[in-house]
């Protein structure tokens, strides 16, 4: 008797689907698994605060971690970038071990979901540890991980279906039960089969894989992380305060920034010059937040507590509301600054006496140190004897004719002139504790930095630019000096081997703002090497040995190579 033959009813790929296929497919289901639990992550992060999402807190916990000459390299290379740097960093290590879970997974699936629940823990913990971290601060790590297991749960099973051949199994010599039988011993069986399927290794002999699918699922959970990141994203931006800040309007100061004397910015004349004045879009910005603080001005506080006869808190209106506000113009330096660097900058600033105020309630003399928080919980040390006697010193609340920027310490801030912005510029200001060096090591003092940094006598070459090309005859050798408090008398400058020539100096503002200096020079064709020294008023001059930043600030004659043609 003749049968036809009945064509075969095709798996959806055949067993033996190249291996590199499937782990390829597995390595991405552990990168979507990872955007899954980033995105539910950052979605929770909109209800709890945005420093709690685990990318913000893990990157918190590296700028704490990371040793000081990292640091320092780090902003050296980058500048304001590094911490953009940084998040792409944590990112890319978030991805690649996002993929080796993958193809952990595809293995054995209890190893996966432990890897992820490790994801989840260590960005918990990062953000419970946090200065100013809760319990609360947990809780998108814990979502995030629990729906990345979810998402990788999902996207391995097309990758470990059951063949045909593998799908109805013999047992003990019995064949397998239909589809639709009832019986309850064979419901049991496939009801384990399918829990071994799950939770077993998944990448075993027989096991089809259903590429369909998994592009199904996948496409599936990216579109989840997109809407699921995305949308906590947008989320977040109800804890902006960029309208509250515009919003809000500067007291009229009591006491008014002097005049400026004729001719005191002379950028105007001299193309490349640093002008008087740094506008705040471009001023320098060095700190440890990742997330830029926001303190809606009707939130603020700012509490005085420990060696005060009179400790207390004050809102921002209280601040604003008093008589003694002032108006400075002042040069701030930071500590990374490396020799002709340009974190520096100039701005004028409104706020509040700050001697006055702590003499106000009753700072003890026993204290020598000001332990300053921010709203994060980082600690600046200022010396309580700088803040009491240097003129300038204040608690400033705007910056350039408007409130302070948000990422410059919105809305007040510490400002100590003389002082390196470490230990004396404390940002999104919320305490000031009044103790002693020997009791409190401030977060910069901790990792071995200088307690109390003093700015050293500075210069700089702003133009010619190195190694530019410019036409050789007259042309202006021109830049900036500072020693804030003294003041700078005199910038001398050499080409080549030539004697030192004093530069014209612009016009004194103030000890407390840099000058700009100016010397033409006849520059014949060739190569030529360019350096400049400065003297303080009180007659310190700039340190000629090179030394780093760390950890006192940087020190050496800052000098360049030029080419005239």
């Amino acid at each position: 008797m003749t049968t036809s033959a009945q064509a075969p009813v095709a798996a959806p790929d055949s067993p033996g689907a190249p291996r590199g296929l499937r782990n390829a497919l597995a390595a991405l289901a552990g990168l979507l698994s990872a955007a899954v639990a980033l995105g539910f992550a950052e979605l929770t992060a909109a209800l709890v605060g945005p420093a709690s999402s685990p990318v913000i807190a893990v990157g918190d916990a590296v700028i704490t971690l990371t040793p000081e000459p990292v640091k320092e390299f780090a902003i050296r290379n980058f500048g304001e970038n590094d911490k953009i740097v940084l998040v792409a960093g944590t990112l890319v290590v978030i991805a690649v071990y996002a993929l080796l879970l993958g193809l952990v997974a595809l293995r054995s699936r209890p190893l996966g979901i432990l890897g992820i629940a490790l994801f989840g823990f260590v960005g918990a913990l990062a953000a419970f540890t946090r200065p100013a971290g809760s319990l609360l601060d947990v809780l998108p790590s814990i979502v995030g991980a629990g729906a990345g297991i979810l998402a990788l749960l999902a996207l391995l099973v097309p990758l470990t279906a059951p063949s045909g051949a593998a799908a109805a199994p013999a047992r003990h010599g019995r064949e397998a039960p239909a589809a639709g039988s009832a019986d309850p011993a064979h419901a049991d069986e496939r009801m384990v089969e399918r829990l071994r399927e799950i939770l077993g290794s998944g990448d075993r002999k027989g096991a089809a894989l259903d590429r369909r699918r998994f592009f199904l699922t996948g496409g599936v959970a990216l579109g989840v992380a997109a809407v699921a990141g995305g949308g906590g994203r947008l989320l977040q931006r109800r804890f902006d305060v960029a309208e509250a800040r515009a919003d809000l309007s500067l007291p009229k100061p009591a006491s008014a920034a002097a005049a400026l004397p004729r001719g005191a910015d002379l950028s105007g004349e001299i193309d490349g010059l640093t002008p008087l004045f740094t506008d705040n879009r471009e001023f320098y910005r060095v700190d440890t937040a990742i997330s830029v603080p926001q303190i809606r001005p009707s939130d603020y506080k700012l509490s005085l507590t420990g060696m005060f006869d009179s400790p207390r808190s004050y809102t921002l209106p209280e601040l604003f509301e008093r008589d003694d506000v002032i108006e400075r113009d002042i040069t701030i330096t930071c500590v990374s600054n490396e020799v002709g660097g340009q974190l520096a900058g100039t701005a004028r600033w409104i706020g509040i006496p700050l001697g006055a105020f702590l003499r106000e309630n009753g700072v003890q003399s026993g204290s020598d140190q000001l332990a300053c928080r921010d709203v994060n919980g980082m600690t600046i040390g200022a010396p309580t004897r700088s803040a009491l006697d240097v003129e300038d010193a204040m608690l400033a609340f705007g910056m350039n004719g408007e409130p302070l920027p948000v990422e410059h310490g919105f809305p007040v801030r510490m400002l100590i002139p003389g002082l390196y912005g470490y230990v004396s510029a404390c940002k999104w200001l919320t305490g000031i504790e009044a103790t002693t060096f020997d009791a409190f090591d401030a977060y910069w003092v901790e990792r071995d930095w200088a307690a109390e940094g003093p700015i050293k006598v500075a210069s700089r070459i702003d133009t010619p630019a190195p190694l530019r090309e410019f036409p050789a005859g007259r042309r202006a050798i021109a830049g900036v000096a500072w020693a804030q408090t003294r003041g700078i008398a005199k910038v001398e400058v050499r080409v080549d081997e030539e004697d030192w020539a004093e530069a014209e100096l612009s016009p004194e503002v103030d000890a407390d703002v840099w000058r700009q200096w100016v010397l033409p020079y006849d520059f014949p064709a060739g190569r030529h090497s360019i350096t400049v020294r400065a003297t303080s008023a009180d007659g310190e001059e700039q340190v000629e040995a090179r030394a780093t930043p760390f950890p006192s600030g940087s020190t050496g004659w800052h000098s360049i190579q030029v080419v005239a043609a």
